[in-house]
């Protein structure tokens, strides 16, 4: 392409493109061909061969010539049972959570309405508030232990009544679950929705999901990606019927496709494979937290999720985290991602050989 046509091109999007997009860094996945892939947060155990057969077989019989069931029904109705979402609750379905949280933009998106969460927390609160125009406002969590600063949110719901309120229990990246009476007591004060984000549901037992209905305002978000299956991209929001009708409004017809509802269908008739992987990785996560925690000079914060947030000695994540990927094990760096996550490095619970390399790789990178 001619140097002209290139500048063309580039005061076209000079034009076009809003500041706050060309602003932005589009998300970016490493490549983990050949490595130890613990940076995600993904269940590590594949499904076994028998529950393979049956979905292989289900599938060979799944026809896709016709558009999928809109509302994903009989999902639904799996669903409710697997999650114990109240009778008279709302669900919806969308595309892992993004779209949830892109729907609950859409749907409430206009001058002056907020997005409020804690920092750090899950990225996509902020990113998708700013691609749908809306104002985010972040509140730092306590820096020695990342609990709630709740005179601060307090005082940040007065001041912005965000029509959005996250809160990620555990939070990501930092794994920790925030105190049950501040987070009843932020859901009696938001003057707007507040979604109580559950994707690490599977690794903990603490939930909000028997709450809905009690509180007008409240919504519960939920994913079966950290469950074990990620790679068919289903989440829902569990709430209030008539909010959920409205936010319904902004979903693309036909958003869960059929092989995604016969899939997640097959792995919910076999939840106690599930439940299984997910007592596993409980034990390996305690195993885990304890090996990091007899390694001079890191610290590892105590995690009710599927991934352990440890500080690097000052200064040093960057090249730790290119060592260990040199020895074929990749985590998630996220010095630099957020000021209270300085020096920080973020490790997916895996299988026992994979935690095994992880702890043997971070030693030689020490």
């Amino acid at each position: 392409m001619a140097a002209a046509d290139r500048m063309d091109i580039q005061a076209s999007i000079d034009r076009w493109i809003r500041p706050e997009i060309r602003a932005l860094s589009a998300y970016h996945v490493p490549d983990s061909s050949g490595l130890i892939k613990l940076d995600a947060m993904e269940n590590p155990y594949t499904w076994p061969e028998a529950l393979r057969q049956e979905w292989l077989e289900l599938l060979h019989k799944t026809d896709v010539n016709r558009y999928p069931d809109p509302q994903g029904s009989e999902l639904k109705q799996q669903l409710r049972i697997s999650m114990d979402i109240p009778e008279e609750a709302g669900v919806l379905l969308g595309n892992g959570s993004d779209e949830l949280i892109q729907m609950l933009a859409l749907t409430l998106a206009g001058p002056d309405r907020v997005v409020l969460s804690v920092e750090p927390s899950f990225v996509m609160y902020r990113m998708i508030a700013l691609f749908a125009g809306m104002p985010y406002q972040g509140v730092p969590l306590n820096s020695e232990d990342f609990s709630l600063d709740l005179p601060a949110l307090l005082e940040a719901i007065e001041q912005h009544r965000p029509a959005i309120l996250y809160l990620a229990c555990p939070n990501n990246p930092t794994g920790n679950l925030f105190d049950a009476a501040q987070i009843h007591q932020i859901i009696q004060t938001a003057p707007g929705l507040v979604i109580v984000d559950e994707a690490y549901a599977p690794f903990t037992d603490t939930s909000y999901m028997g709450e809905v209905g009690r509180y007008p305002n409240l919504l519960v978000m939920r994913t079966l990606s950290k469950l074990g299956l990620a790679g068919l991209r289903l989440g829902l929001l569990a709430g209030p019927k008539p909010w959920l009708d409205e936010i319904d409004k902004t979903r693309l017809p036909y958003n869960i496709n059929t092989l995604t509802q016969v899939s997640a269908g097959v792995a919910l008739r076999h939840e106690a494979v599930f439940d299984a992987q997910t007592t596993l990785i409980r034990q390996q996560r305690s195993q885990l937290f304890a090996a990091l925690d007899g390694i001079d000079g890191i610290s590892p914060y105590p995690s009710s999720a599927n991934f352990i947030l440890v500080r690097m000695p000052a200064s040093r994540a960057d090249e730790i985290h290119t060592a260990m990927r040199e020895q074929r094990v990749l985590v998630k760096n996220l010095s630099g991602a957020h000021p209270l996550l300085a020096d920080c490095l973020r490790i997916t619970v895996g299988t026992p050989a994979e935690n095994r390399a992880a702890i043997h790789a971070l030693k030689a990178a020490l």
